[in-house]
Order: structure tokens, then C-alpha cells, then sequence
């Protein structure tokens, strides 16, 4: 059974950095493409980052680039998610996927975690 479990979010201040962990059972990170899609409070769900089974390939959504930094532990089976230099509009809950591209016209692709609430305020 595919479970996917978020970790590490919390309440930062502007310019902080935070780093999301995802951990994965029911299946290997060697074998699949993994994401980060974050939806705050009455917006659609934004695809954020992702990385291949092989670990090479990777995405970034174009306001999170050059500030955020997918990374995976294949011994760990565990996703990460460093992000620095938050801005307050980085609030929102972080959710990981098992597929690379989460989000399809207005369908949820892949399975889903529950997420990690991320708040950014001064």
C-alpha cells in the first residue's frame, strides 16, 4: 500500500529557509518520479518541483526556481524539499506526489500525501 508522509513544515519568518521531508513506504524511490505540489487556502494546487526515478531530471515551477531544491535519500526512501529565502507568498500546504507531472488540466495524478502546512509571516 502506497503511503506517502510530510513532514517538517512550520511557521518562518521571510528570508528563512526550511527543509520538507517526504517519506515514502509501499513503494521505492529508485522506481519512480516524485513532486511537490503546494495549495494554499481557496487556490488550485500549484505544481512546485519534481525529480525522476533516476534522480537526474528535475522541474521547478518558475516562482520557486533558483530558491527551492528537490532532493531524494534512496536508503531512507525519503523526498526533501529545501527551500530558502521564503517569501510570504511560499504559504501554503506542501504536498508530495509519486508522478512526475501532479497536476493534468484539473485532475490529481498519482497518489497523495496529506501534506505539511508551511507559513511564512513577519
Amino acid at each position: 500500500q502506497v503511503q506517502l508522509v510530510e513532514s517538517g513544515g512550520g511557521l518562518v519568518q521571510p528570508g528563512d529557509s526550511l527543509t520538507l521531508s517526504c517519506t515514502a513506504s509501499g513503494f521505492t524511490l529508485e522506481s519512480a518520479d516524485m513532486s511537490w505540489v503546494r495549495q494554499a487556502p481557496g487556490k488550485e494546487p500549484e505544481w512546485v518541483s519534481s525529480i525522476n526515478a533516476g534522480g537526474r531530471g528535475t522541474y521547478y515551477g518558475d516562482s520557486v526556481k533558483g530558491r527551492f531544491f528537490i532532493s531524494r535519500d534512496i536508503a531512507k526512501n525519503t523526498l526533501y524539499l529545501q527551500m530558502n529565502n521564503l517569501k510570504l507568498e511560499d504559504t501554503a500546504k506542501y504536498i508530495c506526489v509519486n508522478t512526475w507531472k501532479p497536476i493534468v488540466g484539473y485532475n490529481r495524478v498519482g497518489n497523495w500525501g496529506q501534506g505539511t502546512q508551511v507559513t511564512v509571516s513577519s
